[in-house]
């Protein structure tokens, strides 16, 4: 399906990949991995051809349907189930040639539009778009509203149900979940393991990345190195190669050490020379392996935070929410030392709204919130990134925290962020959404706290950075309430589960695989609801059914008219081509009669066809209301 033969890409001056090959079968789900900048999306762009290969050669299966997700939805003024409608390419195509034929009356072109539109199910097309929706997290009745209402999180997750509506051999996603929730990331999984085409996927969410694929291409040194498996395979792999080719780096070391020891001792020797000059040329043939930089390039942990309060924070009968409506009621929560809490619960439960609550950004309604003294609260909050100064540099955000923090310190602690050089000290507005993330988290632990509040705060970061968080995570000696989709980081840093939803906040007895049951068991239980509360009863069917054959009853009996008027004109037809078939007609005697036979036989021909021009018109009326009516 995929071919790429000894590809060498470049973006600028900056080297991707050299001399690459990698082959993709249909069907094949690739997950794509490899550390930030070594080309994962412009891999992308050369599938999607907005990039051109500089040498080797990339190759496609032709007539390969691809779909893919936009990065931008401009603000339309459409429904957003039209929209989402929109990419499946072909049905658009047939509805609108559908609408060409009827209205300029092609009776033919009409039919075989239906026939195929049938074929590809796209009479369903409205009901499997209302599907994407809800799966991905939208409430039922915004399936018509404006694509221009909702907020940039939620179009893209239009654009995401828009690629899934594609009926594509090749799926192509680059970081989905990052404007999911968790209840969002899993019926997507579910969604990804039935889809019978090829996909290649980018994440950095390795659960996800586990449930989803069956290899991994990882892109390394301007190559792809293929691996059988999925993430967690992939990875004890190369945890073994990386071991190895350690000790052959090593081994190869040694060997040059003591080669250059031969040289440098004999090279001046007569009668060494020749021995030493293969050494050289032998080093130079050698190919160097290279060693293995296994560490993450980060490296930070959460300072000590001193004494923590008991309790630290505390919620009595707290009722909160938006707009006159409460999100939570009468919600009680205690907060101990040493508490680490994962939050769950559905989209809009108010995981969210309880952090608010907790951090102090969100007023109780009723009831109380008491914090101790000594609390001290770091909070990550997606909205935090808008908040950073686009004109300030990194060092001089973190001075802003401490204005007696010396350059050489804050430089020193930056580097463990990955802001090292002229990137410590350059404005903040070009930074990456996964750049500004990495600032905020610096920020939120340079002030140790001792009360940790996060709320997804993996998103945009990559697997090195999410590694080397849940590391410093797992150190801190705080509290913590942590909501995430990273179902990896919860299993890690997370002691205990708390389900938000029906307006309070209580613990979960389960993990988080009985989590994502509970939330497929309450989806389909509440889709079962809905669909018996929008359809009619049997009874009502049956009514309905009934109904509508007597509304048609009229249409088919006329129909069976125009038949039985058409049969007998085709009669008449046939006894007038026998007459007119008659030697004894031509012989100059019946000049008369001939001429009266010719003229009937022109005006039978004319109604002939004008009845069977009404007949088809009928027949098509009589499809189109029963398919209405199904």
């Amino acid at each position: 399906m995929l071919y790429f033969d000894q590809l060498t890409l470049r973006r600028g001056s900056k080297l991707l990949f050299e001399n690459a090959t990698l082959t993709i079968h249909a069907g094949d789900k690739l997950g794509i991995t490899g550390a930030n900048g070594c080309g994962k999306s412009s891999l992308f762009g050369l599938v999607l051809g907005q990039l051109e290969e500089d040498s080797g050669r990339f190759r496609i299966d032709k007539g390969t349907i691809i779909a893919h997700v936009a990065q931008e939805t401009p603000a339309l003024p459409i429904s957003a189930i039209r929209y989402i409608m929109q990419g499946d390419a072909e049905l658009s195509q047939l509805e609108a040639d559908i609408q060409a034929a009827e209205q300029h009356g092609h009776g033919d072109a009409l039919a075989r539009l239906h026939e195929r539109m049938a074929a590809i199910d796209g009479y369903a097309a409205p009901a499997r778009a209302a599907r994407l929706m809800h799966g991905l997290g939208f409430a039922s009745g915004e399936e018509e509203h404006a694509v221009a209402s909702f907020s940039g999180g939620w179009r893209m997750r239009l654009n995401l149900a828009r690629a899934l509506m594609c009926r594509s051999d090749l799926l192509l996603l680059d970081e989905p979940t990052n404007h999911l929730d968790l209840e969002a990331v899993i019926w997507l999984e579910k969604w990804l393991r039935n889809y019978q085409g090829a996909m290649l996927l980018i994440s950095h969410d390795r659960d996800f990345l586990d449930r989803c694929v069956t290899h991994i291409a990882h892109i390394e040194q301007q190559r792809f190195n293929l691996y059988t498996g999925n993430y967690s395979a992939f990875e004890q792999i190369r945890t073994e190669q990386l071991a190895q080719q350690q000790a052959a780096h090593e081994r190869q070391q040694s060997q040059i050490e003591h080669m250059n020891s031969y040289i440098n001792r004999f090279k001046a020797k007569a009668s060494k020379a020749r021995q030493a000059q293969s050494r050289i040329k032998a080093l130079e043939r050698m190919q160097l392996i290279a060693p293995a930089h296994v560490d993450s390039p980060f490296s930070f942990s959460f300072s000590y935070p001193g004494a923590v309060p008991n309790p630290l924070l505390r919620l009595h009968k707290a009722s909160a929410g938006y707009d006159g409506r409460m999100i939570l009621k009468d919600t009680s929560f205690n907060l101990l030392p040493g508490e680490r809490i994962g939050l769950l619960g559905p989209n809009g439960a108010g995981k969210s709204t309880l952090i608010k609550l907790l951090a102090g950004e969100l007023a109780p309604v009723s009831g109380g919130r008491e914090a101790a003294k000594e609390l001290r609260i770091g909070y990550f909050a997606q909205h935090q990134l808008e908040q950073l100064h686009d004109e300030l540099t990194p060092l001089q955000h973190l001075q802003m925290l401490d204005d007696q923090l010396g350059e050489k310190n804050a430089r020193l602690y930056l580097g463990g962020f990955a802001f090292h050089g002229d990137m410590a000290t350059s404005p903040v507005a070009p930074l990456s959404g996964g750049e500004k993330a990495r600032l905020v988290l610096a920020m939120l632990v340079y002030q140790r706290p001792n009360l940790l509040l996060l709320d997804e705060p993996t998103n945009h970061l990559d697997l090195d950075m999410r590694h080397a968080l849940c590391m410093a995570l797992q150190d801190f000696e705080g509290a913590m309430i942590l909501v995430s989709h990273d179902r990896h980081l919860l299993r890690s840093v997370c002691d205990e589960l708390v389900l938000v939803a029906d307006g309070s906040a209580t613990p979960f007895q389960g993990d988080l695989e009985d989590y994502g049951r509970w939330l497929m068991s309450t989806r389909d239980a509440q889709e079962t609801t809905d669909t018996a509360a929008n359809q009619p009863s049997r009874q009502q069917e049956r009514r309905n059914r009934a109904d509508m054959r007597k509304a048609l009853q009229p249409l088919r009996s006329r129909i069976k008219k125009l038949e039985s008027d058409m049969e007998k004109l085709h009669r008449r037809k046939e006894e007038l081509d026998l007459q007119l078939a008659d030697p004894a007609l031509y012989d100059g005697s019946q000049v008369e009669l001939q001429k009266k036979l010719a003229i009937e036989s022109g005006q039978l021909n004319q109604k002939i066809d004008a009845s069977e021009a009404i007949w088809l018109e009928a027949c098509e009326e009589l499809e189109l209301a029963e398919q209405e009516s199904q």
